[in-house]
C-alpha cells in the first residue's frame, strides 16, 4: 500500500511538474514582452508595414498571408522565411508557396531596422505576427493584440509544407481537417478564410474553376474572369479575390460566395450546401460578427507552437539561421 502510495505521489509530481512548465512556456508569450529590452519595436514594425501598404495595396494580404503560411508548418516560427542553400531545403518552394508568397522584403526590412535599435532582440517569427496585424490595420481591417516572445527556428520542413498548407483546389473535408490538425474549429476557419477579401490570386489557381463552366460559378463572373485568364497560357496574370472591393478589407467576400463568385474553389466550397454555409451567411450580413472573430481567429492562429524561453534562437538575418 505504501508503495502504491508513493508510486501515485510520483506521478502526481511529474504531472505538477509538466503543467507547471507548460504553464511558464504559455507565459512567455506576451503583448509586452518587448517594452524593456526593444521598447520601439512595434512603431518600427508598423511604420515600415504602413509604408509597404501604402506602396503597394496588395502587400497586406500578402503580409496576412505570409503568418498564416509561417504558422501551419512547423508553428509560428519564421521557419517559412528561410532561403534554400547548397545544405539546406526551406518551403518556399513547396506546392502552395512557390511563385505565391511573397512580403519578404518588408520582412527583411524591418528586421534591419530592429537589429540597428536594439540587436538580437526581436524575433523574426515575431516581425511576421506584428506585420500580420498592421497590414490589416492598413486595409482599415480590424486590429488585435498580438502576443510576442517567439524565438526562430533553425529548421524548416518542405514536406509539412506541401501536405499540411491548404491548397486552392482542396475540398471542404480536407480544408476542414487541415484547420482542426491545427486546433482551429470551423467557423475559426470561415473567419480566416475571410482574408481574401483582398488580395489577388494567380490564373493558374483559377483557371479550371472560370472554364469548367460547373453549377457553382456565377455564369457572368466567369465570363469577365475568362478576358484575363485564357483557357491556355498566361499563369500568372492576376485577378482581385474581390472584385467589388479589392483593396479593402470588409465583408464582402462573403457576399461573393453566396452569390456563387468565390474566384477560388476553396473559397467557394465553403458556401456549398455543406456544414459551414450558415457561418458565411451570418458574416455577409454582420461585418462587426466578422471582424472580432477575425481578429481572435488570428491571435489563437498566431499561438499554434511557438519557439519559446531558450528554444530556436533569434535570427540575426530572417532568411538564415545564424552560424
Amino acid at each position: 500500500m505504501a508503495s502504491k502510495l508513493s508510486l501515485n505521489c510520483m506521478l502526481l509530481a511529474i504531472l505538477l511538474i509538466i503543467n507547471l512548465s507548460s504553464l511558464q512556456c504559455d507565459a512567455q508569450l506576451s503583448s509586452n514582452f518587448y517594452d524593456s529590452t526593444c521598447p520601439t519595436a512595434l512603431t518600427t514594425i508598423k511604420s515600415v508595414i504602413d509604408a509597404a501598404v501604402s506602396s503597394e495595396a496588395r502587400m497586406a494580404a500578402s503580409l496576412i498571408r505570409l503568418h498564416f503560411h509561417d504558422c501551419f508548418v512547423q508553428g509560428c516560427d519564421g521557419s517559412v522565411l528561410l532561403e534554400d542553400t547548397s545544405t539546406f531545403t526551406g518551403e518556399r518552394t513547396a506546392r502552395n508557396n512557390a511563385n505565391s508568397i511573397r512580403g519578404f522584403g518588408v520582412i527583411d526590412n524591418a528586421k534591419s531596422q530592429l537589429e540597428s535599435i536594439c540587436p538580437g532582440i526581436v524575433s523574426c517569427a515575431d516581425i511576421v505576427a506584428v506585420a500580420a496585424r498592421d497590414a490589416s490595420v492598413a486595409v482599415s481591417g480590424p486590429s488585435w493584440t498580438v502576443n510576442l516572445g517567439r524565438r526562430d527556428s533553425t529548421t524548416a520542413s518542405l514536406a509539412l509544407a506541401n501536405s499540411d498548407l491548404p491548397g486552392f483546389n482542396d475540398a471542404l473535408g480536407v480544408i476542414i481537417s487541415k484547420f482542426s490538425d491545427k486546433g482551429l474549429n470551423q467557423r475559426e476557419m470561415v473567419a480566416l478564410s475571410g482574408a481574401h477579401t483582398i488580395g489577388r490570386a494567380a490564373c493558374a489557381t483559377f483557371r479550371d474553376r472560370i472554364h469548367n463552366n460547373a453549377s457553382d460559378i456565377d455564369p457572368d463572373f466567369a465570363a469577365t474572369r475568362r478576358t484575363n485568364c485564357p483557357a491556355t497560357g498566361s499563369p500568372g496574370n492576376l485577378a482581385p479575390l474581390d472584385l467589388v472591393t479589392p483593396d479593402g478589407f470588409d465583408n464582402n467576400y462573403y457576399s461573393n460566395l453566396i452569390a456563387k463568385r468565390g474566384l477560388l474553389a476553396s473559397d467557394q466550397i465553403l458556401f456549398s450546401n455543406g456544414s459551414t454555409d450558415s457561418i458565411v451567411v451570418e458574416y455577409s450580413g454582420d461585418s462587426a460578427s466578422f471582424s472580432s472573430d477575425f481578429a481572435a481567429a488570428m491571435v489563437k492562429m498566431g499561438n499554434i507552437s511557438p519557439l519559446t524561453g531558450t528554444q530556436g534562437e533569434i535570427r540575426t538575418l530572417c532568411t538564415a539561421v545564424n552560424s
